[in-house]
């Protein structure tokens, strides 16, 4: 323990000595010395077994502002606590992957039966030039009353995007080109508490582990949410 504290205060401190701003050297100090911390100690415990890949430590926790395309209300991250939440980015025109993975989402929360409902699918849109809260909220209700679709501003998205290091673009039509977009596949799982947990790989493949991921979503619904100077660190994390 006295060799944990110490690697993350020396850490820290080689942090506050760069060339940062103030405002932003006090975010990364306060998230680094959590995770470090969270990684330290999360050796004096048995550790966990996924069945997809554990980020907890790696990410900001839940964070966003947007409108949601059921009922036209600003959420924020703050608005899911309680919930174990899978965030995921595609558009509704997407011909293939974003209904493939949504789909397959689905069955994870049929395997989950009952628990499902203490789960909230955030399917945020790359392409709000043509995805309007009507179009979106018509599109995830075809999969699950859980999928609830969110639409942000372009600086929005790009910073939720950037937060959690998805790729997307989008390239209107010319005379010699279609409409085109693009973006990342993976989903992100975060606990109750709003902590990123893990990464879903595998919900845009023709294989996806249904029974696995049923499986970690139903720890993470289990697990109790840390409380005190514990919870506040692994929330700056």
């Amino acid at each position: 323990m006295d060799g944990v504290l110490a690697t993350a205060f020396s850490h820290v401190r080689g942090i506050a000595a760069g060339p940062v701003n103030t405002y932003t050297q006090s975010r990364i100090t306060r998230r680094t010395f959590a995770g470090l911390l969270a990684a330290g100690l999360s050796g004096c415990h048995p550790k966990t077994q996924w069945h997809n890949v554990d980020v907890t430590g790696s990410f900001p926790p839940l964070e966003l502002t947007m409108t949601r395309a059921s009922d036209g209300q600003t959420v924020t991250g703050a608005t899911y606590h309680g919930s174990v939440v899978l965030l995921y980015f595609g558009y509704t025109y997407c011909p293939d992957i974003c209904p493939l993975t949504l789909g397959n989402v689905a069955r994870v929360l049929d395997k989950l039966g009952p628990l499902a409902r203490q789960v909230q699918v955030l399917f945020v849109t790359v392409d709000p030039n043509r995805d309007d809260l009507k179009t979106l909220k018509a599109y995830t209700a075809q999969f699950a009353p859980q999928i609830v679709g969110l639409r942000g501003t372009p600086d929005q998205l790009a910073a939720l995007a950037r937060t959690y290091r998805i790729a997307y673009s989008v390239e209107p039509a010319t005379k010699d080109r279609p409409y085109e977009v693009t973006h990342s596949s993976a989903i992100y799982a975060f606990d109750a508490g709003g902590a990123t947990r893990l990464l879903i790989p595998s919900m845009a493949s023709s294989t996806p582990d249904i029974d696995g991921t049923a499986a970690d979503l139903r720890q993470l619904i289990a697990a109790p949410q840390p409380t005190g100077w514990w919870g506040r660190l692994l929330r700056l994390a």
